[in-house]
């Protein structure tokens, strides 16, 4: 069971070792944890989870493996009395109920005894066996007192304690488009800080070192830590961009609280000679994008977000733009950026699966050298760690 939950977490992209698994094994074994599946599961989770950004993956691994199963310890643990009587009152029969009315308590757990002796193998569902569906502590899509439930997307009658499926994590996955939080997460990944500017913060270690060879108090202060990364961030606007708003508003938020050295412009489809700032004053006031490369020096990193879905014309013919006369190509321009510019990335909303069925993607993608990302947690992080090469 647990070498299937094993390769379960692996097959499911979630990074594990078996050095993490023979950890887990050894602490079972040295009784880290109790019985029961919450206490199982949280071991788990903190033994395989290094990224939380797997945490819903685990949940769903988790209760798809472990779906159903009664977590029983083998040491020996006294039961209430009233539980037995309420499971003595589900499993038995109105008959065997009716004839052990006049019996005592001890014949009662005799016929339980008995019945449970009787059963060779796991049940679900029914009357009569003891199992989940219904009669078991455990389990699910049935009724007891105060259960566990396990494997099941809701509640039938709200009496369990535990509900597995809830997912606290859903919105951490890596495979789908995500928040600001976890895009600012993303994004962390390629700051590089330095030290900045007056001595204006405490260096502790270099106090306490310099205090203890001089004799008295020696105070050490380094400059404040900056994110020195610099970004040109171009985002495409109007379109078939407009179902993408709400997530490239979240990146560009995401990205202006992240970096401090951060400019950003607008342009539509493909990059042509002026890009702007304000939407609203496009074509009245803008810049000329050879400015933006003669202003900006080489050791700016890039980051396009855009779907690149377009007539391929509009990227590889003068006048191909739908809302201007281009004399150069959007190709050129492109091509101009790269030559400056070593570090630049595309981050494309439309998901990977479905870039072969677009020419202009393709293009697109050619031109950025391989270099486009899906606009995902996952694909943000891939990014990042191609402009930290």
């Amino acid at each position: 069971m647990f070498i299937q939950f094993f390769f379960a977490l692996k097959d499911h992209g979630i990074p594990v070792s078996i050095k993490e698994y023979l950890m887990l094994m050894e602490a079972l074994k040295q009784g880290v944890c109790g019985y029961g599946v919450d206490d199982f599961y949280y071991l788990s989770r903190a033994t395989f989870v290094k990224d939380e950004k797997n945490l819903d993956k685990f949940d769903r691994v988790f209760g798809s493996v472990f779906d159903g199963i009664e977590f029983i310890g083998d040491e020996p643990h006294d039961i209430p009395e009233e539980w037995l009587r309420q499971m003595a009152e589900l499993i038995l029969s109105e008959e065997e109920k009716a004839a052990l009315d006049e019996k005592g308590w001890e014949e009662i757990m005799e016929t339980l005894k008995k019945r449970l002796e009787e059963q060779e193998k796991r049940h679900e569902g029914g009357s009569k066996w003891i199992g989940t569906a219904g009669r078991s502590p455990f389990g699910a899509y049935g009724y007891n007192p105060a259960g566990v439930r396990i494997g099941q997307a809701e509640g039938r009658h709200g009496k369990a304690v535990k509900v597995w499926d809830k997912r606290e994590y859903k919105n951490l996955d890596d495979s789908v488009e995500l928040g600001t939080r976890n895009i600012k997460i993303a994004l962390r990944k390629l700051r590089k800080f330095a030290r900045q500017g007056e001595a204006s913060e405490l260096d502790m270690d270099d106090t306490i070192r310099s205090t203890a060879h001089q004799g008295w108090l020696d105070i050490k202060m380094v400059p404040e830590r900056h994110n020195t990364v610099k970004i040109l961030l171009f985002l495409d606007v109007g379109g078939s961009m407009d179902p993408h708003i709400r997530v490239c508003e979240e990146l560009f938020s995401a990205a202006r609280s992240e970096f401090k050295h951060l400019e950003f412009f607008y342009f539509h489809n493909c990059l042509y000679e002026k890009v702007w700032k304000d939407n609203v004053r496009r074509h009245s006031d803008f810049l000329n994008t050879i400015d933006v490369l003669h202003t900006y020096p080489h050791d700016y990193k890039i980051i396009f977000i855009g779907d690149a879905s377009m007539s391929p014309y509009e990227i590889t013919y003068p006048g191909g733009s739908v809302e201007h006369w281009n004399e150069e190509a959007g190709e050129t321009w492109m091509k101009r950026i790269n030559d400056v510019y070593s570090k630049a990335v595309w981050l494309n909303p439309i998901p990977d699966t479905h870039w072969n069925y677009s020419h202009s993607i393709q293009l697109m993608k050619s031109l950025m050298e391989d270099r486009m990302y899906p606009l995902t947690l996952s694909g943000i992080d891939d990014a990042m760690k191609e402009l930290k090469r």
